[in-house]
């Protein structure tokens, strides 16, 4: 019964969400609410809300001094020439500019942490995609699937819950995997291209006279014509579309209409509202610049990066430190400091409040055993004859389970059973270990995982439509990672 009930808690929660039914917060706060009192343990629902609470507390604590210490840094111009970069490889080729998503999400990946990831790569993807009229789902989806594939990484996460649930040294695990997930990494950078040539077929082919710097006039595009229909920046007849202009928001109903009467950026994307805001980033007179500081910042940056990889610290406390030591010497005025964060008050809450909501629709899961009952029905499920191709089926079986639970849930409560059924069919843990990897890359785009609110609040794109287009292709890159590890020999 309780299996039943928490597949469907998990399935009304989706659907409600994708048919924009209620709110994500709502939906993570009320569904499992009315669950708990359906499985009969609705006086219980309190403590199973505070036990979730306290879980996710830190991860709440450290989006919302991260969300504020990166909002700063994007106010004092530290990732400008990163904008500025990815525009003279991008140009305003839909295909470069998807493909340069997909290569900095990688890259920034490095770090470990999915939130760090988003803040960066949609501060400096954001505003080029708003000027041209693209879909920011687009933008969503392959950072999130990037993301996901170098989440592997032994720092990450994932890794290290494996290896320590099957008491395995993480550089047994993840060495081994890096064949299989390169082919992933190198599924996303097609995937990609495909979705960056199906953007240029819908808004036409551009190419930049001029390379947006600080210093430029107004921005030249010169279109090609092709895929216009007035949505975007871009018709089909061709002509020159000066990009500095802000878009109205029009109805985008005649064809061949410029920024002034086209339909604006965020509706072509189904999220963001239309209109100019997303151009601030680039703009070089903005009053919170502070370049005498550029070198101060990168080098704080870099320093509370490698505090994350080294452990120094809880994340929560460096972020909390960072923010601090961001605003006092960056704004050194009291009414600065204050007028700082109140500009990134509103990605703070919905950010943090999502995370607690969240804590809601997990600690109902968990407390009510949901959870169990569901992985070991799933556990169960498996055929005898599948005793021997356990690693497979552990791959298979990673990609819904890493979806619907927590990665905590997943390794230290599903891995362990799964591999004391591989151990009896002569399957070595460490192959149960790698094939657990195989789900990460969905799992990012997972409602359990809080970074990815960030991404969707900060792209100003609804969850239900990244959920919707993210998921497909999502999957797809984790069943190319499980067919190269059977491939390879790794599975």
């Amino acid at each position: 019964m309780l299996t039943v009930l928490g597949f469907a808690m998990i399935a009304t929660f989706l659907v409600l969400i994708m048919m924009k039914k209620m709110s994500p917060i709502a939906a993570l706060v009320l569904i499992p609410a009315l669950f708990c009192v359906v499985v009969g343990q609705g006086a219980q629902l309190g403590e199973y809300v505070i036990e979730g609470v306290g879980t996710l507390a830190p991860t709440a604590a450290m989006l919302m001094f991260a969300i504020v210490y990166f909002g700063v840094m994007i106010d004092v111009g530290l990732f400008d020439p990163i904008v500025r970069g990815i525009l003279r490889f991008c140009k305003a080729d839909p295909v470069r500019i998807v493909v340069g998503t997909a290569v900095l999400a990688a890259i920034v990946s490095l770090d470990g942490d999915g939130s760090t990831t988003f803040m960066i790569t949609v501060s400096a993807m954001y505003p080029l995609y708003k000027r041209l009229g693209m879909s920011l789902v687009v933008m969503t989806g392959v950072a999130a699937t990037a993301n996901g594939v170098m989440n592997t990484l032994p720092w990450g996460g994932p890794t290290a819950r494996a290896a320590t649930a099957l008491k395995l040294d993480a550089s047994d695990v993840f060495v081994s995997m890096i064949p299989a997930l390169g082919a992933g990494l190198l599924f996303v950078f097609v995937l990609a291209y495909v979705l960056g040539r199906r953007e240029r077929k819908r808004i036409g082919y551009l190419t930049l006279d001029e390379v947006l710097v600080p210093e430029a006039d107004p921005v030249l595009v010169t279109v090609g014509g092709g895929g216009g229909g007035g949505t975007g920046v871009t018709g089909g007849t061709g002509g020159t579309v000066d990009l500095t202009k802000k878009s109205a928001g029009g109805s985008g109903d005649a064809p061949g209409a410029g920024p002034e009467g086209a339909r604006g950026p965020g509706e072509a994307s189904g999220g963001a509202p239309g209109g100019n805001e997303g151009f601030q980033g680039l703009d070089p007179n903005r009053p919170t610049l502070r370049p005498r500081l550029y070198w101060f910042n990168a080098g704080l940056t870099v320093a509370l990066l490698a505090a994350m990889i080294l452990e120094l610290m809880p994340i929560p406390v460096l972020f909390l430190l960072g923010a601090a030591l961001a605003l006092t010497v960056n704004y050194p005025k009291p009414a600065e400091q204050k007028a700082r964060i109140a500009a990134h008050a509103d990605n703070v809450l919905n950010v943090s409040g999502m995370v607690f909501a969240a804590a809601v629709f997990t600690g109902v899961l968990t407390g009510t055993g949901m959870v169990k009952h569901m992985a070991d029905w799933l556990v169960g499920a498996i055929p005898e004859g599948m005793g021997p191709h356990m690693g497979l089926v552990t791959g298979v079986l990673s990609i819904p389970l890493t979806y619907f639970m927590s990665n905590d849930g997943f390794y230290f409560g599903v891995v362990p059973v799964l591999a004391e059924a591989g151990a009896a069919h002569g399957v070595s843990p460490v192959e149960i270990a790698r094939a657990s990897l195989v789900g990460q890359a969905l799992h990012m785009s997972s409602p359990l995982v809080p970074a990815v609110y960030v991404l969707v609040g900060m792209a100003k794109v609804e969850f239900g439509d990244h959920t919707r287009f993210t998921v497909k292709w999502a999957a797809l890159t984790s069943l190319v990672v499980l067919g190269a590890g059977v491939l390879f020999g790794i599975i």
